[in-house]
């Protein structure tokens, strides 16, 4: 089974798709993490969008890995790692959160990334979150889930985040790259936001994390059912 999951920054999209994966047992797959490993080693190594020979030989040299381990409450940790380096906390930086939008919108950069994405999943019950997941690499998934919530309390959820993890920035810096970062998402030529034929749309905006897993437990159940 496979439950596709797309929607903005901020929504929640990351730490529900963990609790299904804990408490389910699904296989959890961040595609934004993805894109964002790619990003920082273009902007590590200078790459810039027009040097298509260069990110051909780049893809030839990537290696993307997940590792899966439980915290002391048994909550699910999901390390990144980009060619053996843990990179889960770098590629959360706002540096690498300004330029993932445009970079992941290169056709090339998509192509690759999303026939990975889809062999990561063959044969497993996967959880997969992202912005283009329900339309363009599993269109035809069995639950297709749209979260959504205003800018202001999506850009007060990533600040909160940022400063949880030491990284220095403001509110309003963070509303500004919010609704940037939403406008370039919604206007890519390629895998461009938007809510999918069939998509279920869950407003998290005043819903709390646990109330935002029970609306799509019950949604996998009924599908299942």
């Amino acid at each position: 089974m496979i439950v596709a999951i797309d929607g903005p920054a901020g929504t929640g999209k990351g730490t529900v798709s963990k609790l299904i994966a804990e408490r389910l047992g699904f296989t959890y797959i961040d595609t934004g993490a993805m894109y964002r490993c790619i990003t920082l080693k273009m902007l590590n190594n200078d790459i810039k969008l027009e040097d298509t020979d260069k990110i051909i030989e780049m893809f030839e040299n990537t290696k993307i890995e997940f590792e899966n381990s439980t915290d002391d409450d048994g909550k699910l940790v999901q390390k990144v790692f980009l060619d053996g380096e843990d990179v889960s906390k770098e590629i959360r930086t706002p540096r690498v959160t300004e330029y993932s939008s445009p970079y992941s919108a290169l056709p090339l950069i998509r192509e690759k990334l999303v026939d990975l994405q889809r062999k990561m999943a063959v044969g497993n019950n996967v959880v997969m979150e992202g912005r283009d997941i329900t339309t363009v690499v599993f269109p035809n998934a069995e639950l297709k889930i749209y979260l959504d919530a205003t800018p202001e309390e999506r850009a007060n959820r990533r600040y909160k985040e940022y400063i949880s993890k030491g990284i220095e920035t403001t509110y309003e810096e963070t509303l500004e790259a919010i609704n940037k970062r939403d406008y370039t998402d919604m206007h890519k030529e390629v895998g461009a936001l938007k809510i999918a034929e069939g998509a279920i749309v869950v407003d998290t905006t005043n819903l709390s994390i646990e109330e935002v897993y029970e609306t799509l437990h019950k949604l996998i159940e009924s599908k299942e059912q």
